[in-house]
Protein backbone atom coordinates (compact mmCIF):
# COMPACT_ATOMS: atom_id res chain seq x y z
CA UNK A 1 0.00 0.00 0.00
CA UNK A 2 1.45 3.40 -0.71
CA UNK A 3 1.94 5.42 2.21
CA UNK A 4 -0.30 7.67 3.67
CA UNK A 5 0.66 9.93 6.78
CA UNK A 6 0.07 13.66 6.14
CA UNK A 7 3.56 14.19 6.58
CA UNK A 8 4.19 12.17 3.32
CA UNK A 9 1.87 14.23 1.21
CA UNK A 10 4.19 17.52 1.79
CA UNK A 11 7.03 15.04 -0.09
CA UNK A 12 7.43 15.90 -3.88
CA UNK A 13 6.12 13.47 -5.98
CA UNK A 14 8.35 10.40 -7.32
CA UNK A 15 8.85 8.83 -9.95
CA UNK A 16 11.10 6.09 -11.44
CA UNK A 17 14.12 5.81 -13.98
CA UNK A 18 15.34 2.84 -15.74
CA UNK A 19 18.42 2.28 -17.67
CA UNK A 20 18.84 -0.09 -20.19
CA UNK A 21 22.35 0.33 -21.32
CA UNK A 22 23.06 -1.69 -24.87
CA UNK A 23 23.12 -0.02 -27.92
CA UNK A 24 23.25 -1.89 -31.56
CA UNK A 25 26.01 1.19 -32.20
CA UNK A 26 27.22 3.74 -29.98
CA UNK A 27 26.28 7.06 -31.47
CA UNK A 28 29.90 9.16 -31.93
CA UNK A 29 27.88 12.39 -29.87
CA UNK A 30 26.68 10.27 -26.86
CA UNK A 31 27.57 10.80 -23.64
CA UNK A 32 25.19 8.66 -21.67
CA UNK A 33 26.05 5.51 -20.37
CA UNK A 34 25.38 3.15 -23.25
CA UNK A 35 27.68 0.03 -24.77
CA UNK A 36 27.97 -1.49 -27.85
CA UNK A 37 25.53 -4.78 -27.78
CA UNK A 38 28.41 -7.48 -28.60
CA UNK A 39 26.67 -11.10 -28.64
CA UNK A 40 23.32 -11.77 -27.14
CA UNK A 41 21.69 -9.34 -24.75
CA UNK A 42 21.58 -11.09 -21.62
CA UNK A 43 17.80 -9.57 -21.41
CA UNK A 44 16.70 -12.53 -18.40
CA UNK A 45 19.34 -11.88 -16.00
CA UNK A 46 19.67 -7.88 -16.48
CA UNK A 47 15.93 -7.71 -15.88
CA UNK A 48 16.48 -10.03 -12.47
CA UNK A 49 18.92 -7.85 -11.42
CA UNK A 50 16.86 -4.85 -12.37
CA UNK A 51 14.22 -5.90 -10.29
CA UNK A 52 16.64 -6.57 -7.20
CA UNK A 53 18.22 -3.62 -7.58
CA UNK A 54 14.57 -1.74 -6.88
CA UNK A 55 13.76 -4.19 -3.96
CA UNK A 56 17.23 -2.51 -2.15
CA UNK A 57 16.16 0.63 -2.76
CA UNK A 58 12.69 -0.13 -1.55
CA UNK A 59 14.04 1.59 2.46
CA UNK A 60 14.47 4.95 0.71
CA UNK A 61 10.79 5.35 0.10
CA UNK A 62 9.18 3.11 3.01
CA UNK A 63 7.72 5.17 5.82
CA UNK A 64 6.58 3.49 8.58
CA UNK A 65 6.32 0.38 6.94
CA UNK A 66 4.57 2.17 3.83
CA UNK A 67 5.56 2.57 0.68
CA UNK A 68 5.49 5.80 -1.58
CA UNK A 69 3.45 5.93 -4.65
CA UNK A 70 5.53 6.12 -8.06
CA UNK A 71 3.81 8.74 -10.60
CA UNK A 72 5.64 8.36 -13.71
CA UNK A 73 8.05 5.82 -14.91
CA UNK A 74 10.99 6.52 -17.62
CA UNK A 75 12.67 3.42 -19.06
CA UNK A 76 15.82 4.83 -20.94
CA UNK A 77 19.30 3.96 -22.67
CA UNK A 78 21.30 2.76 -24.31
CA UNK A 79 18.35 1.31 -26.75
CA UNK A 80 15.29 -0.10 -24.18
CA UNK A 81 13.79 -1.15 -27.48
CA UNK A 82 15.67 -3.79 -27.67
CA UNK A 83 14.05 -5.67 -25.23
CA UNK A 84 11.49 -8.74 -26.11
CA UNK A 85 8.05 -8.24 -25.45
CA UNK A 86 7.92 -10.50 -23.31
CA UNK A 87 11.11 -9.06 -21.17
CA UNK A 88 8.77 -5.54 -20.94
CA UNK A 89 6.33 -6.90 -19.62
CA UNK A 90 8.34 -9.09 -17.00
CA UNK A 91 9.71 -5.87 -15.87
CA UNK A 92 6.87 -3.71 -15.94
CA UNK A 93 5.21 -6.62 -13.90
CA UNK A 94 7.88 -6.97 -11.58
CA UNK A 95 7.91 -3.15 -10.75
CA UNK A 96 4.27 -3.55 -9.91
CA UNK A 97 4.70 -5.95 -8.12
CA UNK A 98 7.40 -4.13 -5.48
CA UNK A 99 6.40 -0.76 -5.23
CA UNK A 100 2.61 1.21 -5.43
CA UNK A 101 2.16 2.80 -9.10
CA UNK A 102 -0.51 5.89 -9.49
CA UNK A 103 -3.00 4.31 -11.38
CA UNK A 104 -2.37 7.01 -13.59
CA UNK A 105 0.85 7.07 -14.07
CA UNK A 106 2.82 7.91 -16.88
CA UNK A 107 5.16 5.15 -18.34
CA UNK A 108 7.27 6.29 -21.21
CA UNK A 109 9.59 3.62 -22.95
CA UNK A 110 13.09 5.65 -25.09
CA UNK A 111 12.86 3.93 -28.73
CA UNK A 112 15.12 3.77 -31.48
CA UNK A 113 13.50 3.38 -35.11
CA UNK A 114 16.22 0.97 -36.18
CA UNK A 115 15.47 -1.25 -33.74
CA UNK A 116 11.65 -1.64 -34.05
CA UNK A 117 9.12 -3.53 -35.54
CA UNK A 118 5.35 -3.29 -36.11
CA UNK A 119 4.31 -6.50 -33.59
CA UNK A 120 6.97 -5.05 -30.74
CA UNK A 121 5.35 -1.81 -30.80
CA UNK A 122 1.87 -2.95 -30.19
CA UNK A 123 3.32 -5.39 -27.23
CA UNK A 124 5.07 -2.71 -25.79
CA UNK A 125 1.93 -0.78 -25.40
CA UNK A 126 0.31 -3.82 -24.38
CA UNK A 127 2.81 -4.51 -21.82
CA UNK A 128 2.08 -1.13 -19.92
CA UNK A 129 4.01 1.26 -21.91
CA UNK A 130 1.73 4.51 -22.52
CA UNK A 131 4.19 7.04 -23.53
CA UNK A 132 6.83 6.35 -26.49
CA UNK A 133 9.88 8.44 -27.04
CA UNK A 134 11.25 8.15 -30.65
CA UNK A 135 14.50 8.93 -31.23
CA UNK A 136 14.43 10.20 -34.74
CA UNK A 137 17.23 13.24 -34.34
CA UNK A 138 17.17 13.94 -38.27
CA UNK A 139 15.06 13.13 -41.21
CA UNK A 140 18.14 13.81 -43.46
CA UNK A 141 20.23 10.94 -44.89
CA UNK A 142 23.90 12.71 -45.04
CA UNK A 143 23.31 13.93 -41.32
CA UNK A 144 21.59 10.60 -39.94
CA UNK A 145 25.25 9.06 -41.01
CA UNK A 146 27.15 11.87 -39.98
CA UNK A 147 25.35 11.36 -36.45
CA UNK A 148 26.20 7.15 -36.44
CA UNK A 149 22.86 6.46 -36.53
CA UNK A 150 21.41 3.02 -37.80
CA UNK A 151 17.83 3.99 -39.09
CA UNK A 152 16.99 5.70 -42.61
CA UNK A 153 14.51 8.57 -42.95
CA UNK A 154 11.94 6.27 -44.20
CA UNK A 155 12.32 3.83 -40.74
CA UNK A 156 11.47 7.21 -38.83
CA UNK A 157 8.47 8.51 -40.35
CA UNK A 158 7.43 4.46 -40.22
CA UNK A 159 8.15 4.41 -36.11
CA UNK A 160 6.04 7.38 -35.70
CA UNK A 161 3.29 6.36 -37.76
CA UNK A 162 3.06 3.47 -35.77
CA UNK A 163 3.05 5.03 -32.70
CA UNK A 164 0.36 7.65 -33.81
CA UNK A 165 -2.28 4.30 -34.37
CA UNK A 166 -1.21 3.07 -31.08
CA UNK A 167 -3.86 4.19 -28.18
CA UNK A 168 -0.77 5.49 -26.37
CA UNK A 169 -1.65 7.85 -24.34
CA UNK A 170 1.29 10.26 -25.94
CA UNK A 171 4.27 10.00 -27.67
CA UNK A 172 7.56 11.90 -28.36
CA UNK A 173 9.47 12.34 -31.34
CA UNK A 174 13.73 13.78 -30.79
CA UNK A 175 14.81 16.17 -33.32
CA UNK A 176 18.81 17.48 -32.73
CA UNK A 177 19.57 20.84 -34.76
CA UNK A 178 22.73 22.32 -35.07
CA UNK A 179 24.08 19.11 -37.12
CA UNK A 180 27.60 18.92 -38.63
CA UNK A 181 27.75 21.59 -41.53
CA UNK A 182 23.60 21.86 -41.50
CA UNK A 183 22.22 24.85 -42.65
CA UNK A 184 19.52 27.28 -41.70
CA UNK A 185 17.06 25.68 -43.98
CA UNK A 186 18.53 22.18 -43.68
CA UNK A 187 17.10 22.74 -39.66
CA UNK A 188 14.28 24.04 -41.08
CA UNK A 189 13.33 21.43 -43.33
CA UNK A 190 13.67 18.71 -40.83
CA UNK A 191 11.26 20.54 -38.49
CA UNK A 192 8.59 21.03 -41.25
CA UNK A 193 8.90 17.17 -41.72
CA UNK A 194 8.57 16.45 -37.81
CA UNK A 195 5.83 18.72 -37.61
CA UNK A 196 3.90 17.03 -40.43
CA UNK A 197 3.97 13.98 -38.24
CA UNK A 198 2.06 16.00 -35.67
CA UNK A 199 3.76 14.43 -32.52
CA UNK A 200 2.10 15.81 -29.27
CA UNK A 201 5.35 16.30 -28.17
CA UNK A 202 7.98 17.54 -29.81
CA UNK A 203 12.17 17.30 -28.13
CA UNK A 204 14.16 19.75 -30.13
CA UNK A 205 17.80 20.50 -28.56
CA UNK A 206 20.85 21.66 -30.26
CA UNK A 207 24.02 19.03 -30.81
CA UNK A 208 26.93 19.59 -28.35
CA UNK A 209 30.03 18.15 -28.01
CA UNK A 210 30.67 16.25 -24.71
CA UNK A 211 33.39 14.56 -23.52
CA UNK A 212 34.36 11.20 -23.51
CA UNK A 213 32.92 11.05 -27.08
CA UNK A 214 34.02 10.36 -30.32
CA UNK A 215 32.61 13.70 -31.43
CA UNK A 216 35.23 15.27 -28.76
CA UNK A 217 38.34 13.24 -29.94
CA UNK A 218 37.47 14.19 -33.49
CA UNK A 219 35.21 17.37 -33.30
CA UNK A 220 33.56 17.60 -36.76
CA UNK A 221 32.68 21.35 -37.97
CA UNK A 222 29.36 22.69 -36.65
CA UNK A 223 27.11 25.49 -37.45
CA UNK A 224 28.74 28.99 -36.23
CA UNK A 225 26.96 31.05 -33.47
CA UNK A 226 25.01 33.49 -35.73
CA UNK A 227 23.65 30.24 -37.28
CA UNK A 228 22.60 28.06 -34.24
CA UNK A 229 21.20 31.40 -33.27
CA UNK A 230 18.19 31.89 -36.07
CA UNK A 231 17.48 28.68 -36.08
CA UNK A 232 16.58 28.85 -33.18
CA UNK A 233 14.47 32.18 -33.11
CA UNK A 234 13.21 30.30 -36.69
CA UNK A 235 12.33 27.49 -35.11
CA UNK A 236 10.71 28.81 -32.24
CA UNK A 237 8.26 30.66 -34.24
CA UNK A 238 7.81 27.37 -36.49
CA UNK A 239 6.64 25.41 -33.24
CA UNK A 240 4.64 27.90 -32.03
CA UNK A 241 2.41 28.49 -35.39
CA UNK A 242 2.07 25.23 -35.02
CA UNK A 243 0.73 25.07 -31.89
CA UNK A 244 3.16 24.27 -29.75
CA UNK A 245 4.46 25.50 -26.59
CA UNK A 246 7.79 25.55 -25.17
CA UNK A 247 7.37 24.34 -21.76
CA UNK A 248 10.89 23.56 -21.16
CA UNK A 249 14.63 24.74 -22.72
CA UNK A 250 14.21 21.91 -25.11
CA UNK A 251 10.72 20.65 -25.21
CA UNK A 252 7.62 21.62 -27.07
CA UNK A 253 4.09 20.07 -26.30
CA UNK A 254 0.42 20.41 -27.70
CA UNK A 255 -1.76 21.70 -24.68
CA UNK A 256 -1.98 18.99 -22.02
CA UNK A 257 0.99 17.10 -23.86
CA UNK A 258 3.85 17.46 -21.65
CA UNK A 259 6.13 15.01 -20.13
CA UNK A 260 4.96 14.37 -16.55
CA UNK A 261 8.42 12.80 -15.61
CA UNK A 262 10.46 15.52 -17.00
CA UNK A 263 8.25 18.05 -15.47
CA UNK A 264 9.21 16.13 -12.05
CA UNK A 265 12.99 16.43 -12.69
CA UNK A 266 12.90 20.46 -13.13
CA UNK A 267 10.25 20.78 -10.69
CA UNK A 268 13.10 18.96 -8.08
CA UNK A 269 11.21 15.94 -7.16
CA UNK A 270 12.21 12.56 -6.46
CA UNK A 271 13.03 9.82 -8.49
CA UNK A 272 14.39 6.28 -8.17
CA UNK A 273 16.99 5.65 -10.39
CA UNK A 274 17.96 1.37 -10.94
CA UNK A 275 20.70 0.01 -14.11
CA UNK A 276 23.45 0.85 -14.55
CA UNK A 277 25.05 4.51 -13.48
CA UNK A 278 21.37 5.64 -12.68
CA UNK A 279 21.00 8.08 -10.89
CA UNK A 280 18.08 9.16 -8.38
CA UNK A 281 17.38 11.94 -6.24
CA UNK A 282 15.49 10.98 -2.65
CA UNK A 283 13.94 13.27 -0.21
CA UNK A 284 14.01 11.32 3.07
CA UNK A 285 11.95 12.70 6.36
CA UNK A 286 13.39 13.10 9.59
CA UNK A 287 11.85 9.63 11.40
CA UNK A 288 13.85 8.21 8.58
CA UNK A 289 17.40 9.04 9.59
CA UNK A 290 17.17 10.36 13.10
CA UNK A 291 20.85 10.77 13.27
CA UNK A 292 21.23 12.94 10.86
CA UNK A 293 18.06 15.04 11.81
CA UNK A 294 20.19 15.04 15.51
CA UNK A 295 23.37 16.45 14.41
CA UNK A 296 21.58 18.78 11.70
CA UNK A 297 19.63 20.39 15.02
CA UNK A 298 22.69 20.30 17.35
CA UNK A 299 25.06 21.76 14.87
CA UNK A 300 21.85 24.56 14.18
CA UNK A 301 22.48 24.41 10.52
CA UNK A 302 19.79 26.20 8.37
CA UNK A 303 18.95 22.95 6.83
CA UNK A 304 14.90 22.25 8.70
CA UNK A 305 15.46 19.06 10.15
CA UNK A 306 12.44 17.52 8.97
CA UNK A 307 14.09 15.64 6.20
CA UNK A 308 17.10 15.87 3.94
CA UNK A 309 18.01 15.25 0.00
CA UNK A 310 20.26 12.14 -1.56
CA UNK A 311 21.49 11.52 -4.58
CA UNK A 312 22.15 8.04 -5.44
CA UNK A 313 24.19 6.85 -8.05
CA UNK A 314 24.51 3.12 -9.72
CA UNK A 315 27.80 0.98 -10.43
CA UNK A 316 27.72 1.79 -14.16
CA UNK A 317 29.18 -0.81 -15.98
CA UNK A 318 26.84 -3.95 -16.59
CA UNK A 319 29.70 -5.99 -15.46
CA UNK A 320 30.21 -5.02 -11.80
CA UNK A 321 26.59 -4.41 -11.51
CA UNK A 322 25.51 -7.49 -12.37
CA UNK A 323 28.44 -8.68 -10.34
CA UNK A 324 26.43 -10.52 -7.12
CA UNK A 325 29.06 -10.23 -4.92
CA UNK A 326 28.83 -6.44 -4.53
CA UNK A 327 25.95 -4.19 -4.04
CA UNK A 328 24.22 -2.09 -7.03
CA UNK A 329 24.38 0.75 -5.21
CA UNK A 330 27.46 2.73 -5.73
CA UNK A 331 27.43 6.29 -3.64
CA UNK A 332 25.35 8.12 -1.72
CA UNK A 333 25.24 11.33 -1.49
CA UNK A 334 23.77 13.37 1.02
CA UNK A 335 23.41 17.38 -0.84
CA UNK A 336 24.75 20.03 1.93
CA UNK A 337 22.81 22.70 2.33
CA UNK A 338 25.07 25.02 0.26
CA UNK A 339 24.24 23.17 -2.40
CA UNK A 340 20.56 22.91 -2.73
CA UNK A 341 19.78 26.47 -4.21
CA UNK A 342 22.43 25.90 -7.23
CA UNK A 343 20.85 22.33 -7.81
CA UNK A 344 17.13 23.44 -7.14
CA UNK A 345 17.12 26.41 -9.54
CA UNK A 346 19.83 24.89 -11.71
CA UNK A 347 16.74 22.61 -12.18
CA UNK A 348 13.55 24.89 -11.70
CA UNK A 349 14.72 27.56 -14.58
CA UNK A 350 14.63 25.09 -17.34
CA UNK A 351 10.66 25.00 -17.21
CA UNK A 352 9.11 27.84 -18.50
CA UNK A 353 6.75 27.84 -15.91
CA UNK A 354 6.54 30.62 -13.47
CA UNK A 355 8.28 29.14 -9.76
CA UNK A 356 6.50 29.97 -6.75
CA UNK A 357 8.64 31.11 -4.22
CA UNK A 358 6.91 28.97 -1.57
CA UNK A 359 8.35 26.26 -3.42
CA UNK A 360 11.89 26.70 -2.47
CA UNK A 361 11.04 25.67 1.14
CA UNK A 362 8.81 23.30 0.26
CA UNK A 363 11.15 21.07 -1.97
CA UNK A 364 14.27 21.93 -0.11
CA UNK A 365 13.67 22.30 2.96
CA UNK A 366 15.57 25.40 3.65
CA UNK A 367 14.55 28.97 3.80
CA UNK A 368 16.01 31.20 1.60
CA UNK A 369 18.97 33.19 2.52
CA UNK A 370 20.33 36.22 2.44
CA UNK A 371 22.95 34.90 -0.15
CA UNK A 372 20.49 33.14 -2.09
CA UNK A 373 18.69 36.54 -2.22
CA UNK A 374 21.16 38.28 -3.27
CA UNK A 375 22.11 35.95 -6.63
CA UNK A 376 18.23 35.99 -7.21
CA UNK A 377 18.30 39.72 -7.25
CA UNK A 378 21.02 40.10 -9.34
CA UNK A 379 19.68 38.25 -11.78
CA UNK A 380 16.44 40.12 -11.82
CA UNK A 381 18.95 43.09 -12.24
CA UNK A 382 20.43 41.32 -15.46
CA UNK A 383 17.00 41.06 -16.57
CA UNK A 384 17.51 37.18 -16.52
CA UNK A 385 14.37 36.41 -14.34
CA UNK A 386 11.20 38.89 -13.11
CA UNK A 387 10.04 38.55 -9.95
CA UNK A 388 6.66 39.67 -7.70
CA UNK A 389 5.80 38.76 -4.14
CA UNK A 390 4.62 34.86 -5.15
CA UNK A 391 6.86 34.06 -8.21
CA UNK A 392 9.83 34.21 -9.97
CA UNK A 393 9.66 33.85 -13.70
CA UNK A 394 12.36 32.90 -16.41
CA UNK A 395 12.50 36.08 -18.91
CA UNK A 396 13.82 35.32 -22.82
CA UNK A 397 16.61 36.64 -22.22
CA UNK A 398 16.97 34.24 -19.38
CA UNK A 399 16.52 31.54 -21.82
CA UNK A 400 19.05 32.32 -24.35
CA UNK A 401 22.14 32.85 -21.56
CA UNK A 402 20.75 29.90 -18.89
CA UNK A 403 24.45 29.09 -18.42
CA UNK A 404 25.28 32.58 -16.75
CA UNK A 405 22.05 32.72 -15.07
CA UNK A 406 22.78 28.80 -13.44
CA UNK A 407 26.34 30.67 -13.00
CA UNK A 408 25.16 32.91 -10.07
CA UNK A 409 24.74 30.78 -7.94
CA UNK A 410 27.56 28.11 -7.94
Amino acid sequence: MPATDDSVASLPPLSLYVHIPWCVQKCPYCDFNSHNLKGGLPESEYISHLLDDLTQDLPLVTIDGEMREVSTIFIGGGTPSLLSVAGMQRLIDGIAARIPLSPSAEITMEANPGTVEADKFIGFEKAGINRISVGVQSFDEQHLKALGRIHDSTQATSAIELAKRLPLRSFNLDLMHGLPNQSVEDAMQDLHKAIALAPPHLSWYQLTIEPNTSFYSKPPTLPDDDILWEIQERGHQILSAAGYEQYEISAYAKKGQQCQHNLNYWRFGDYLGIGCGAHGKITRMAKQMPKRAEQDAAANTNIVPEYEILRTVKVKHPKGYMDLTRSYMDKVIPVESDDLAFEFFMNRFRIMEACPKAEFTKNTGRELSSIELQHLKKAESMKLITSNTEEWQLTDTGKRYLNSLLDLFV
